[in-house]
């Protein structure tokens, strides 16, 4: 009865092997060769695999010939009468070679390859100890024909030859075919859960590292240090992703393709990119060396280099950039930035830096909340004028703002007459009891205005 591993079509192409008197009679004729064919084992999947060759891993070569010696002894049991066994020893392989980040190409590739070798090797044998009587058509080796072998004879019947070739072929195919699918399944089943383990050793990575940790941690600090986090000059930059619509990042497989163009953005460049998702955003932590030494000049800015890079996501990403942080002690700050920065961001300023943001724009976006409770009791006819006014009213104190209350040139800014200005100006001041034309006076409009969202 086959295995799981093997499947049932191995154990029939055995069975039919013992019928025709192969099994078990050719297995001494095996031992003979052995050593041979497993050198022109691995000679022919040197000569046809690149990749084993290319390979700079020491231990792939020695797995090589070590693999191809189990092979050889899992086949010489089969022919000596053992039953399709689990095929575990492919499945430790393919484990190993997953755990290598060994390509499965070249190893599937290499046991077609191994299956020339291999059904020669096994249909010499064949042929060395092929009967008349346990050659007739489904006639198993039993009685005399098992006690009587014969070496290679001419007296063979030409249709037994070609029986057992066939046979001896069918069984090759199954053999290679069983393994190669075996170890198809525990690679990729493998190379999962390598991804899923290295995901979660991520996470916690990147969880450590943007809330913080306690230093006198031993065991978080060697998690760090082995992670290479606590490597001297070196800067942290720490980027925030969320898709233009919000509810998008709610699906797993959207969240990911950011995840992966986060990471990918700076694949090429001596970045270092720690990824993940966390809430409905993307976080990523970018770290790379400061300066090579202490006597070196420092690189630009960890933050003005990946900005760049961070613009190619496309359209329908909006990101918030934190500045430069020295350590990783430091990188919590870096995330609060990012924070910030994001909020700002928008469909046509995609990737904002904190360090870019006016002083006036953080300290509104900072405090617009906590005013609101005390806004002037003014505000809110300021704010009905100007909707009547169509907004004129607020863009006459911003252009006032932005020509130095230059009130010649504002007009100029605005499309319109100096006096029109004068005249909202005058309006401004009946409402409010404040001169726009005052530096302190338009101060207060402006933050007023800004806070109250108008």
């Amino acid at each position: 009865m086959a295995s799981a591993g093997a499947g049932p079509s191995l154990q029939r192409a055995l069975d039919r092997l013992a019928a025709l008197g192969v099994v078990p009679r050719a297995a001494p004729a095996l031992d003979k060769t052995v050593r041979e064919v497993a050198q022109q084992l691995r000679a022919a999947v040197l000569s046809e695999v690149p990749a084993f060759s290319a390979s700079h891993n020491p231990e792939v070569l020695p797995d090589l010939e070590r693999h191809a010696g189990e092979h050889l002894a899992e086949l010489r049991r089969l022919i000596g009468g053992g039953p399709a066994g689990d095929l575990e020893f492919v499945r430790a392989h393919a484990r190993h070679r997953a755990a290598q980040r060994f390509p499965l190409d070249a190893t599937l590739q290499a046991y077609r390859c191994g299956h020339d070798v291999l059904s020669r090797w096994i249909a010499g044998a064949a042929t060395a100890t092929s009967s008349t009587k346990a050659g007739r058509r489904g006639e198993p080796a039993t009685g005399a024909a098992t006690e009587v072998a014969t070496e290679v004879s001419a007296e063979v019947p030409a249709e037994v030859a070609a029986e057992v070739a066939a046979a001896v072929a069918t069984f090759a195919m199954e053999y290679t075919s069983a393994i190669s699918i075996v170890a198809d399944a525990e690679y990729v089943s493998h190379t999962r859960a390598l991804a899923e383990a290295e995901g979660d050793r991520r996470n916690e990575l990147l969880g450590i590292l943007v809330s913080g940790y306690d230093e006198a941690d031993a065991r978080v600090a060697r998690l760090l240090k082995r992670a290479g986090y606590l490597e001297q000059r070196v800067s942290f930059c720490v980027a925030l992703a969320q898709s233009t619509d919000p509810l998008e990042m709610e699906q797993p497989a959207r969240a990911q393709r950011i995840v992966e163009a986060m990471a990918e953005a700076v694949a090429s460049t001596a970045v270092r990119a720690l990824v993940g998702q966390r809430g409905n955003v993307v976080t990523a932590v970018y770290s790379s060396v400061r300066r090579a030494s202490g006597w070196t000049a420092p690189q630009a800015a960890l933050a003005e280099r990946i900005r760049p890079q961070l613009l190619t996501l496309g359209p329908a990403v909006l990101i918030g950039l934190s500045s430069d942080q020295p350590s990783t002690s430091f990188i919590p700050r870096g995330l609060h930035e990012a924070t910030v920065a994001l909020d700002f961001a928008n469909v046509s300023e995609r990737v904002v830096a904190f360090s870019g943001l006016p002083i006036r724009r953080l300290l509104i976006h900072r405090g617009a909340d906590y005013v609101q409770p005390a806004l002037p009791v003014w505000l809110g006819d300021l704010r009905e004028a100007d909707a009547k006014a169509a907004g004129a009213l607020v863009k006459t104190l911003r252009a006032l703002a932005d020509a130095d209350m230059n009130v010649q040139r504002a007009a100029r800014d605005l499309h319109v007459h100096a006096n029109t200005l004068y005249a909202r100006i005058a309006r401004i001041d009946d409402l409010t009891g404040l001169n726009a034309q005052r530096y302190h006076d338009l101060t207060h409009l402006l933050l007023a205005a800004d806070c109250g969202r108008l």
